[in-house]
């Protein structure tokens, strides 16, 4: 199978057609035809169906554009890889971070990774597990660091930072700012931070812990920007990880309810493709993300004493 007529079927699949494939790759239309043709030939079945209206994937041309995207990434990286251990620090590294390394870890990693790395076109993702899981998957990111799914599959491996727990969040002035239980928040509403694939299984089993019924869930948000502007403008609330109290420049827009009964939160974790090494570049990402864990455990020792 040649490297070229996988990256014609790619091409065509994100492009939605052959003559727009042919455009972005510069070559003639019948040559990309011919590309197409010879690959499902090869493989036996047919990748697309063809229309007055372009080219649609088969429900098998689906799977292989997901390995087919995995291959070319995976040799994308390999040239960085390279590129990296010969010295030249060029190359992409695509990180998935949610909202607790972004508040905790990013700012002690992100200024020495840039003196090492110049060159390096770093991406960053504000996301959780469930929303990247297929980019993972094909390598389009490189590693996640956030809280993991209740079931990490096997494509995976984990590897755990540090523990943690939640507090409530809601905004400056909110109604039941004065709250000291959860039962005193049943009427409330929320907003869920998609750490979980199903919204109910984020805070239901909380509640149900405690006796009360499942909260009613009104928004689902997926980034920090969306948690923010949400709360700041209406009377939502939300269970987020710790780290969130303390960052400074929401300090003055949201206020902590403080209920007594205790908060847990998943871990933080580095996920990344199992048997599949990283480029030198996040790598060393990872490395500088370990070493912020240690700097933010010794500043909690500072504080306690």
């Amino acid at each position: 199978m040649k490297f070229s007529a996988v990256r014609d079927f790619i091409v065509v699949a994100e492009m939605g057609g052959l003559r727009a494939a042919a455009r972005a790759l510069g070559v003639p239309q019948p040559a990309i035809t011919r590309s197409i043709r010879e690959l499902e030939k090869e493989l036996g079945v047919p990748l697309f169906e063809r229309s007055h209206r372009g080219v649609q994937l088969t429900e098998i041309g689906q799977v292989f554009l997901r390995r087919a995207t995995a291959v070319r990434n995976e040799l994308q990286r390999a040239r960085d890889e390279v590129d990296q251990l010969r010295g030249h620090a060029h190359g992409t590294m695509t990180v998935c971070l949610s909202s607790v390394p972004h508040l905790a870890l990013l700012p002690n990693a992100l200024t020495p990774f840039r003196a090492r790395f110049p060159e390096v076109d770093l991406r960053i993702i504000d996301a959780v597990f469930p929303t990247v899981e297929a980019s993972l998957k094909d390598g389009t990111i490189d590693c996640y660091i956030g809280p993991p799914p209740a079931r990490l599959p096997a494509e995976f491996q984990s590897e755990k930072l540090f523990d943690n727990s939640r507090i409530i969040l809601g905004r400056q002035g909110h109604p039941l700012a004065h709250a000291r239980s959860l039962r005193e928040l049943a009427g409330a509403e929320w907003i869920t931070t998609s750490i979980t694939y199903k919204a109910e299984e984020e805070l239901g089993p909380l509640f149900a812990e405690h006796g009360l019924p499942p909260p009613k869930l009104v928004v689902r948000a997926q980034s920090a920007m969306t948690f923010l502007v949400t709360m700041a403008y209406s009377d939502l609330l939300m269970m987020l990880p710790r780290q969130w109290v303390d960052f400074p420049l929401w300090k003055n827009i949201l206020v902590q309810i403080r209920v007594r009964e205790p908060l847990p939160a998943p871990p933080i974790c580095i996920i990344r493709r199992t048997g599949m090494p990283l480029t030198p570049a996040a790598d060393y990402f990872c490395t500088l993300v370990r070493r912020a864990v240690g700097h933010m455990d010794s500043l909690a020792r500072a504080d306690g004493g």
